[in-house]
């Protein structure tokens, strides 16, 4: 019961510092929408979108511009923006066809599959959550450094060293950025040595240093991926980890590897929608939603009657049972990806729903269904567009905001807590009522599986949008409803990335909207069909650019959910 108590403290914590997720560099609120003609970025944090449109200045491409901008995470934003966690990165070439890179974080060679169950064989989540045991083998520096040595530009040294100047000069904190910090600072002594002073470096006007992460970016700087991942740093991880119980080792560090992957590709009315295939589950969830809604005519129905709610809910339950059945890491699993994605199977699928009817998450086999997980909402996402057209989408975390809450000693970056978003126990819901399953069971050298979803949309060869989001699961639905609003609905990138959002995942069998912007009769109907209604505060926090074809102008669009920042030049 103690044990419990403490979770439950924790979850506490970790929902008030969500509610307090500082985005913005300061008080004033940074332009979150703007047009320009040469190239656009849009991130969560307005300096480090400043750093990318810096870099498109001096003529980096948008693969330079995001590695920048990821750098300047590191050191701005905390709560997502690392060094010590992962991510994906989709690449739409002007030229060429399209790529992805994979830096996802991997398990620890140590790592086995009850590793998180008490000697009774419950879960004690509280250890996959917080501290060093929960920490996968990051990859953030070496996904940057393999988009660099593939298809970057400019020099490496170049592209870290505004990431090295924000931790060694320091910046300005927002009231939200130094209160958030402070709170997060007493998890571990050395997270108190970075953080805790934040709120009387906020009172005192001074710019926030941090001088250990200075030196592990310079290292980074001067010695490529290998500064990172063999070397000081490598042993301070693995000295910090056996200190403390983790399982990180230098053997881990060394051997691990970003992989190019070939991304998810589909159609939806005659658009090439491009996105992130497995161990994301975003990409091919995507397109299997987009093939069922193809078979309706939503332009007609309108983008907030019951109808079109109806027949999206019923697309994203299909899909993420799907998800939970058959995803996981390509490398330890096999994933039917041809199956998923085609539209015969797609219009099986459509058969299904009864329309006026809720359909029941139930009908699905659930001892059957494969993994589901709990995976955070506190993730980040930027897009990034150049004069030629090239143009990339990255989404990064840590995992749950600030990641495991602990800092690498004398080097200045928070460790992620992705092991979590493993299978802790087959077969059982987790603590969120999502069903676990073993294709996503926790075995070494593998990679979680994850909802993000960075997506590039093009048609007829020209770019038409980028898109990405935060949100765990809800990351898939809020990509979703983003492309619906433009595509069907025909909205500006403003328009659609502020739009009301709704989700479901499967299981729970629940409808979450945002509160009080729908009208009350489409929820009244919603109800009289079946449907249980769950009403929250906000879902995603989508950061988009669209291009104009015949203005020859970029879009850019931050989210008003948050403070994030779109500047072009």
């Amino acid at each position: 019961m103690k044990k419990f108590d403490r979770l439950q403290r924790f979850c506490l914590f970790l929902l008030a510092a969500a509610l307090i997720v500082p985005t913005g560099c300061g008080e004033s609120m940074p332009p979150q929408n703007t047009v320009s003609r040469k190239g656009m970025v849009v991130s969560v944090n307005d300096l480090a979108t400043r750093v990318g449109v810096d870099i498109l200045r001096q003529g980096g491409n948008a693969v330079d511009a995001a590695i920048g901008v990821g750098f300047a995470l590191a050191v701005v934003y905390p709560e997502a923006g690392n060094l010590g966690g992962g991510g994906f990165m989709v690449i739409r070439f002007p030229d060429r066809p399209p790529t992805s890179i994979d830096f996802r974080e991997t398990a620890p060679s140590a790592a086995h599959r009850d590793m998180y169950l008490t000697e009774s064989g419950a879960v004690d989540p509280e250890k996959s959550l917080r501290g060093y045991l929960a920490a996968g083998v990051p990859g953030t520096v070496k996904g940057l450094e393999l988009a660099h040595r593939l298809y970057g530009r400019m020099p490496w040294k170049r592209l870290v060293q505004p990431a090295v100047e924000l931790a060694e000069q320091g910046f300005r904190l927002s009231e939200d950025q130094a209160r958030s910090w402070r709170n997060m600072a007493g998890a571990f002594p050395s997270t108190f040595r970075v953080f805790g002073h934040a709120w009387d470096v906020f009172a005192r006007n001074e710019r926030f240093c941090q001088p250990d992460l200075a030196q592990t970016l310079i290292a980074i700087r001067d010695e490529g991926d290998s500064g990172f991942y063999t070397g000081r740093i490598a042993e301070l991880i693995e000295a910090d980890m056996k200190r403390n119980g983790g399982l990180v080792t230098v053997q881990d560090l060394a051997g691990y590897r970003a992989v190019e992957r070939q991304p998810i590709i589909g159609s939806y009315r005659g658009y090439e929608v491009i996105s992130m295939p497995p161990p994301s589950s975003g990409g091919i969830a995507l397109i299997e939603m987009l093939n069922i809604l193809e078979g309706y005519n939503l332009a007609d129905l309108g983008p907030e009657s019951p109808e079109t709610v109806h027949r999206v809910v019923e697309a994203m339950r299909l899909a993420f049972a799907d998800r939970a059945l058959y995803l996981g890491d390509p490398d330890f699993v096999d994933i039917p990806v041809e199956k998923l994605t085609d539209k015969t199977y797609a219009d099986e699928l459509l058969s299904q729903i009864q329309l006026g009817v809720a359909g029941r998450s139930s009908m699905f086999s659930v001892s059957a269904r494969g993994s589901f997980f709990h995976e955070s909402h506190e993730t980040t996402h930027y897009s990034i567009a150049d004069s030629t057209g090239l143009t990339v989408a990255v989404t990064t975390t840590l995992n749950g905001v600030y990641g495991s809450l602990a800092v690498v000693d004398s080097a200045g970056f928070l460790l992620n807590n992705e092991m979590d978003d493993f299978t802790a126990k087959p077969g059982e819901p987790n603590l969120y009522g999502l069903i676990q399953g073993t294709a996503n069971a926790i075995e070494p050298h593998k990679r979680m599986l994850s909802s993000m979803t960075p997506t590039i949309v093009v048609r007829d060869s020209q770019l038409v949008l980028a898109a990405g989001s935060p949100g765990g699961p809800t990351i898939i639905n809020t990509v979703l409803q983003v492309l619906l609003h433009s595509i069907d609905f025909e909205s500006t990138i403003d328009e659609a990335v502020s739009a009301p959002r709704f989700h479901h995942q499967w299981f729970p069998d629940v409808i979450d909207y945002e509160s009080d912007r729908f009208d009350p009769l489409l929820l009244r109907q919603l109800e009289e069909w079946g449907y249980s209604l769950n009403p929250v505060t906000s879902l995603g926090k989508a950061h988009a650019l669209a291009f104009d074809a015949l203005n020859k102008t970029f879009r850019g669009a931050a989210d008003p959910r948050g403070k994030g920042s779109a500047r072009g030049y």
